[in-house]
């Protein structure tokens, strides 16, 4: 990494990508976006891929992922061969608010921690609603501000956690965002974190044999890279979960139907 690393560089080089909820929001979204055999997928910021495997062996769907990322691109594409989706998937770089498809394609588009992150979010949500079909829904699971205004510490560990970026909103705002791009029956469930639950759902989601490669490429990266260890130093260094985020900062599953 010649340029100074991002929080996303990290997560690309070692393969590891997270979303509030773990794998449990991902089934629920995958249940209220009707995803199901023979369905075309568009899986928008897919990090390193586990989504998009996940939907096609589990679901037998076609998927495609797209990321800005060109490093998660890759780590993407790596892990479709390793877990024998290749033919199934398809990965491509591409920016949220600007996607490289026709009106009308897909039968469902999702997010999970992504939107949270354009700066102009009706544009990247007018978007996702393009690309899908008549009749087709658009899911997000996005960080989300139970209550308003959160406290520094809330939001410094949701920036640490989440995203130096992250601009979560309320629920309220989220389901705006789908309003404004004229979808319909939107729906909105709304949960607290709980941290430990989230640390479980990771190894859930990337499994014993998957997790032990992760943490072999942090160790790699920690001693070759210095700017990994400043990352790894500030993280440190930004203090204990703050014991009232349960009541200010927690996830959304917003899925509208167009």
């Amino acid at each position: 990494m010649d340029k100074e690393p991002t929080f996303f560089d990290f997560a690309a080089e070692v393969g590891l990508t997270k979303h509030l909820g773990g794998l449990g929001a991902t089934e629920e979204l995958i249940e209220l976006c009707h995803i199901g055999e023979g369905k075309y997928v568009l899986d928008v910021g897919c990090g390193a891929g586990v989504t998009p495997c996940f939907i096609a062996k589990r679901y037998g769907c076609r998927v495609v992922g797209v990321d800005i990322s060109e490093g998660m691109i890759e780590r993407s594409k790596e892990r479709a061969k390793r877990e024998g989706v290749a033919d199934r998937v398809e990965f491509r770089v591409a920016d949220a608010q600007d996607l490289p498809f026709e009106d009308d394609l897909f039968d469902a588009v999702i997010t999970e921690s992504v939107t949270a992150f354009p700066e102009d979010k009706q544009r990247a949500v007018n978007e996702y609603a393009r690309v899908t079909k008549p009749g087709g829904y658009i899911g997000l699971n996005e960080s989300t501000w139970l209550k308003v205004p959160p406290p520094p510490e809330v939001v410094a560990w949701a920036s640490q956690e989440v995203g130096a970026s992250v601009k979560p909103l309320t629920s309220d705002a989220w389901a705006g965002l789908l309003e404004g791009a004229a979808l319909r029956e939107v729906i909105v469930r709304t949960y607290e974190i709980n941290t430990q639950n989230e640390a479980r759902g990771v190894l859930r989601r990337y499994g014993c044999r998957g997790m032990l490669g992760v943490l072999g490429r942090i160790l790699s990266l920690y001693a070759r890279s210095p700017a990994y260890r400043r990352f790894v130093k500030e993280v440190r260094e930004g203090g204990l979960t703050p014991e009232n985020l349960d009541e200010y900062f927690g996830y959304g599953l917003y899925v509208g139907r167009k």
